[in-house]
């Protein structure tokens, strides 16, 4: 019982010097400072980071507006959504891929539509996902500008400090508790010693690649942006003044207009189309409406009475 009990308080002694000491560090800001300095900056990283999180909505395509500069000693993660339109979705898709591979970035997901066979027109669009080094996100955006209409934008700040510096500390005390562990292996005595070390010991080596693993999961957002990107191929662009409102009803009158004129063209490739079908079905019909008149004859021929005889037949005189 005795060795069980030193053998947990060295164990434990270790993970408790460690915890105090984050805490410590945790107190004094981490840096050689004026008291008063860091607790200024410390509240002012605190009162920036209270909600937790920062959310910027743009819904104009105005983007060489001025972009607030994060603190440098936090954590962010990026995310964007952005939908542009184009008037030629294959030249957009070269020019795309040129900028984010001069920026450093990669796409991590793309997927594109070609539009309806059976339309006139063929509705196309893109959907991708852009990973994009955090500090380039906004000048990325910037050059999507250049050569397609940014419709929406919107931009997402998420501030994971806290856990960024837990996890770190986490991995930090199983990293001593693994070395203590290991000590402790080497002196074991007895066989239940033994089998009880290496069970602990596997415990931590889990704990310690799973807390490394967010780590580098961490890092991987933190240092690229998430871009969500939608591309929409159009004839014209949206515009981005507020209409009046005769523009808004002639602009109207004109997309029906144009509505209509798609939607007899549309009908008239279906028809075209579909034509073997509807010759093939049309067949079929007549051919079953011919054949329900003959069935109609013939019971209006059953239902009639007989004709008398035609020819030089005179009915016999009355008698007087």
């Amino acid at each position: 019982m005795k060795k069980q009990n030193r053998l947990l308080a060295l164990t434990l002694a270790p993970l408790l010097a460690l915890s105090l000491t984050a805490c410590g560090a945790k107190s004094s800001g981490g840096t050689a400072a004026s008291p008063m300095a860091a607790g200024s900056a410390e509240n002012s990283m605190m009162a920036a980071a209270e909600d937790g999180a920062v959310r910027q909505e743009a819904l104009s395509t105005d983007t060489s507006a001025d972009t607030a500069q994060l603190p440098e000693s936090r954590k962010w993660i990026v995310t964007m959504y952005v939908t542009a339109e184009t008037e030629d979705l294959d030249s957009m898709t070269a020019s795309l891929n040129a900028t984010i591979s001069g920026l450093g970035g990669y796409v991590e997901d793309q997927s594109i539509y070609n539009g309806s066979a059976y339309s006139a027109r063929r509705y196309r669009s893109a959907s991708l996902t852009v990973r994009i080094p955090a500090e380039q996100a906004d000048g990325f955006v910037q050059q999507v500008s250049g050569y397609a209409n940014i419709v929406t934008q919107e931009k997402n700040l998420d501030d994971v400090t806290l856990q960024y510096v837990d996890t770190e500390s986490r991995l930090a005390a199983l990293e001593t508790e693994e070395a203590r562990l290991l000590e402790l292996l080497a002196q074991a005595e007895t066989m239940s010693d033994l089998l009880e070390i290496e069970s602990r010991l596997t415990d931590v080596r889990y704990e310690l690649e799973s807390a490394a693993s967010q780590l580098r999961l961490y890092d991987n957002q933190i240092d690229y942006a998430t871009i969500y990107l939608t591309i929409e191929e159009v004839r014209e662009y949206t515009p981005v003044e507020e209409p009046t409102l005769w523009e808004r009803i002639s602009g109207g009158f004109v997309d029906s207009l144009k509505g209509l004129g798609e939607n007899i063209l549309d009908l008239g490739v279906w028809i075209i189309v579909s034509s073997p079908y509807l010759v093939v079905y049309g067949l079929i019909l007549a051919g079953i409406l011919l054949l329900l008149r003959k069935l109609r004859r013939r019971r209006k021929n059953k239902k009639q009475p007989p004709t008398p005889p035609q020819g030089n037949y005179q009915p016999p005189e009355n008698p007087q």
